[in-house]
């Protein structure tokens, strides 16, 4: 007997990135950053009271929605923290759509996107991105009725291209009866941000995470700014199945990386920098890489399958990306590491290209 709903049953869950623990590998593949957390993150670990954790973790995430608020210039009440950017995203679903509405978003964008959106009964309208792989913001001026949302993830993932800020300004004033939920998870490698839009826009969602350029991946914080009303719908949801989402450790951790901003900036520098460095040389060696403003490259060879050079990394100790996608599935997404990282990923490419010619 299947004791599985059919809709559970219906349903083809998003793939995460490898995360192997037979070997060690160069590890490129699911873009996390290179570089460890800021010292006071480190310092705030050590001095973590753990007889705390038998008290359940604020449900509000007070401290860190005040910390949240102040770095952007807005107020706590237009904060809300989950567990990781996925969580956000994934409660942006019943909090906005009811069963049948539509949601747009690109074909090629964050592929769990589609999966949340099946798993909770909305349909997607999928729009294609250009023959460049870019959005075109025309495409999302003139929506049917049936569509109550859309989602722009920018700068986009896989691809790494960034949407001008005006033209995502555009197309939130052209929908003003719907939400328009911008997923910045690497938005802070662009200067394109749609944060400084909040108060002139009250359709706007702008989602952001603490896994990328802030290196908390492994304590999984994200969240979102909007208007009050919006901070409250997803308060009701979140409240209606978990109310402690965010552990209390997370909650402090949390704080005191965003409050470090000189060093996040240090690191995202030296990020920035390498990434030029790796495209500069991987165009040398005969990709086609698109331009990222990201912490990882979109590249495509000329002449050798993107699954080959995956395969082949992979057995020589390095692990990138490939996404077996329509469209993309001659690309490979390399993460940004270390400049030791790098040397060895370029090495081998250089063998795997060497070896097919």
């Amino acid at each position: 007997m299947n004791y599985l709903s059919r809709h559970c049953r219906s349903i083809s869950p998003y793939t995460a990135g490898e995360q192997p623990r037979d070997k060690s590998y160069v590890k490129l593949n699911t873009n996390e950053c290179p570089y460890p957390p800021s010292p006071a993150v480190e310092k705030t670990l050590r001095e973590y009271e753990t007889g705390d954790l038998r008290l359940y973790p604020d449900p509000d995430c007070t401290e860190l929605r005040a910390v949240i608020a102040e770095k952007y210039g807005l107020a706590p009440q237009n904060v809300f923290v989950g567990n990781g950017s996925d969580e956000v995203l994934a409660l942006c679903f019943p909090t906005f759509f009811d069963e049948g509405d539509e949601v747009a978003f690109a074909d090629v964008t964050y592929t769990f996107y589609k999966v949340w959106a099946h798993a909770f009964g909305v349909k997607a309208r999928v729009i294609p991105v250009d023959k460049e792989l870019k959005l075109d913001p025309e495409d999302y001026l003139a929506l049917p009725d049936s569509v109550r949302g859309v989602i722009i993830c920018n700068p986009n993932a896989p691809t790494g291209m960034p949407m001008p800020r005006a033209d995502i300004v555009r197309i939130a004033e052209q929908n003003s009866e719907r939400v328009v939920i911008v997923d910045e998870a690497y938005c802070d490698f662009s200067q394109e941000s749609m944060i400084g839009m909040l108060n002139e826009l009250p359709n706007l969602v702008v989602v952001k995470t603490l896994s990328k350029a802030y290196a908390l991946a492994g304590a999984r914080c994200g969240f979102a700014l909007a208007s009050p009303e919006i901070v409250d719908g997803l308060n009701t949801i979140k409240n209606s199945f978990n109310s402690y989402t965010v552990n209390a450790l997370t909650q402090k951790l949390a704080a005191a990386a965003l409050k470090d901003s000189a060093y996040y900036a240090a690191v995202i520098d030296k990020i920035s920098k390498e990434r030029e460095v790796v495209s500069d040389a991987l165009r040398a060696l005969g990709f086609t890489v698109l331009p990222s403003r990201t912490n990882f490259v979109f590249a495509s060879h000329k002449t050798v399958p993107a699954s080959e050079i995956y395969f082949a990394l992979k057995e020589e100790g390095v692990l990138v990306r490939h996404f077996k996608k329509a469209r993309i599935d001659n690309f490979v997404r390399i993460t940004i590491g270390t400049r030791e990282d790098t040397k060895a990923l370029l090495d081998k490419v250089a063998k795997v290209v060497k070896n097919r010619s």
